[in-house]
């Protein structure tokens, strides 16, 4: 069995990496979402295990201690770590896992794991980052703009990534990450251990 890929994607809030991860993962096989840690409560809608596995800070502190994460940080007074047993027991199964993480997460993850994938998606315009953010109607204007230069600072981080994908056309925008997928499920080294019997049979003639 050919063991996965871990893809590593960064974004700033409003450049619509959860949309574009959700619809590539509905449409790819063998495709799965890494599911974080946090301290922080759950949102109206979210589900353990679905969208964050929610632990209390004892907890989360003692499997920073024992070393169960990959990485981890506070964001906002939250805790957040990244499961290492998760995503290993995941990736063995042959499945290709997305983590979405930021900036300063994915430089501790490609540190411990120089084989994973790193992509980093934008919006095509400032404005249209404005009025995505705008749109949700969750913040005032003053969180807005703290968000604003939050996500200018997240941006300039870009070209430590490996691949780029603007978020203008969405269906576009979803093509191109579901290529970048492909594209890397399509390199000899792995469609050799994928197809190892058959390749063999195809290199033996009898005549």
């Amino acid at each position: 069995m050919t063991k996965g890929t871990l893809y590593v994607i960064s974004a700033a809030s409003g450049a619509g990496k959860t949309t574009l991860v959700s619809a590539v993962v509905d449409r790819l096989s063998d495709l799965t979402v890494s599911v974080s840690h946090t301290t922080r409560a759950p949102r109206e809608g979210e589900v353990d295990g679905v969208n964050y596995h929610f632990v209390d800070k004892k907890t989360f502190t003692e499997m920073v201690e024992k070393g169960d994460f990959f990485e981890s940080a506070i964001v906002f007074g939250n805790m957040y770590g990244t499961s290492r047993q998760h995503i290993q027991e995941q990736l063995q199964t042959g499945k290709d896992v997305i983590l979405e993480i930021d900036w300063q997460g994915a430089r501790q993850i490609r540190q411990q794991m120089q084989d994973c994938k790193s992509v980093y998606i934008v919006p095509p315009s400032i404005a249209a980052l404005r009025q995505r953010l705008t749109s949700r109607g969750q913040d005032d204007e003053a969180v807005i703009e703290q968000r604003m230069r939050e996500a200018v600072s997240e941006m300039s981080h870009y070209a430590e990534f490996e691949y780029l994908v603007v978020n203008d056309d969405f269906a576009v925008a979803s093509e191109n990450l579901a290529a970048i997928i492909l594209g890397e499920r399509m390199l000899l080294k792995h469609q050799q251990l994928k197809y190892t019997d058959m390749l063999s049979q195809l290199l033996t003639f009898e005549d």
